[in-house]
């Protein structure tokens, strides 16, 4: 099935994004625009990306508010959606790691939620944004594969997103809920503002941009599977309508292995920044010295196949960035 196909499936539905403020969240609600969806209902008490970040359209009803607020999600679920796109969270190992009942409540308790108003609603698909950078753990052999999973994490937030997991597992196994499981692997692009507790590609991005050299936490050699947020949002779709889906966990990622001095290297030659890199201890959380997921399962249920190298996504991030500049010097918090 082809992307256009698979947009198709939306028009007219009812939808419902939590997190929708979001770098890809941003991106789904402006590709179920194009799907000419009934109403895209978003939930989102904008904690991590401004509300300029969210598209104004006719079309996309804003509740600002939390996916732990009963009265929030009694308004969202009021809209009787037909798909559920849970992407709100808690985010960053980091933040999990200075604030782990936070990330317990928010990335628990809310995805619990959630699951629960999804199923006393009927929704059609629930599609859960888990993290392939977290179940796998640090030890797992490469390519990631779906069927491999740890129960030695390193952060809270590691944990929560297996915890979400499970809870998706009940909610299919017991209520028959139709469940799909993204695991998402380094998210990148347009829609992601940097600052503290941010990924690594729109903070170089911001850093070279204002002159500093780029700290590189670690050797460099580390490698890391960068997803160009177009291609997530493409898989995501796909896993909410095609059949497939329903009960499985699928890695959508590029299957590629960037180096993170490469990335570094890179950057600083996009942006004319002559500052260079500076290496710093690495964190002590951060065990995971290569990540490469299998997209094998993706291609064979869904058709999925990434279409942005790194290159180029670096380049339309970069040219977002820029032409957000001044929105983004207001704040962006390190």
């Amino acid at each position: 099935m082809n992307f256009e196909d698979v947009l198709k499936k939306y028009e007219g539905k009812k939808v419902l994004v939590t997190g929708g403020a979001g770098c890809i969240g941003s991106n789904l609600v402006r590709a179920l625009i194009k799907a000419d969806a009934e109403k895209i209902i978003v939930l989102d008490n904008f904690s991590s990306s401004p509300r300029w970040n969210l598209p104004s359209h006719p079309k996309v009803l804003l509740i600002e508010g939390s996916v732990l607020s009963e009265e929030h999600l009694r308004r969202a679920f009021s809209e009787k959606p037909d798909y559920v796109f849970h992407l709100a969270a808690h985010f960053a190992n980091q933040n999990s790691v200075d604030h782990p009942e936070t990330d317990l409540m928010v990335n628990g308790l809310g995805t619990l939620k959630v699951l629960h108003y999804s199923y006393l609603t009927g929704v059609e698909r629930f599609v859960y944004a888990s993290s392939g950078c977290s179940v796998y753990g640090s030890q797992a052999p490469l390519p990631l594969r779906e069927d491999y999973v740890s129960l030695h994490l390193d952060t809270p937030y590691q944990i929560h997103k297996l915890l979400g997991e499970l809870y998706c597992n009940y909610f299919n196994d017991y209520y028959s809920l139709p469940v799909a499981i993204a695991r998402y692997f380094n998210v990148y692009g347009p829609g992601e503002v940097p600052g503290k507790y941010r990924n690594v590609i729109p903070n170089f991005i911001w850093w070279a941009m204002h002159g500093q050299p780029l700290p590189i936490t670690g050797t460099g050699e580390e490698t890391r599977d960068f997803t160009f947020v177009e291609d997530i949002v493409d898989g995501t779709l796909r896993m909410g309508v095609m059949k497939e889906a329903i009960g499985e966990a699928i890695n959508l990622a590029s299957g590629t292995e960037t180096k993170i001095i490469d990335l570094a290297n890179w950057i600083n030659e996009l942006t004319g920044n002559k500052a260079g890199v500076v290496f710093k201890p690495r964190r002590s959380w951060d065990r995971a010295v290569r990540r490469r997921a299998s997209i094998e399962k993706a291609r064979k249920l869904l058709g999925y196949e990434p279409k942005i190298d790194i290159k180029t996504g670096l380049k339309l991030t970069y040219e977002w960035i820029l032409e957000n500049k001044a929105r983004i010097s207001e704040v962006a918090k390190f």
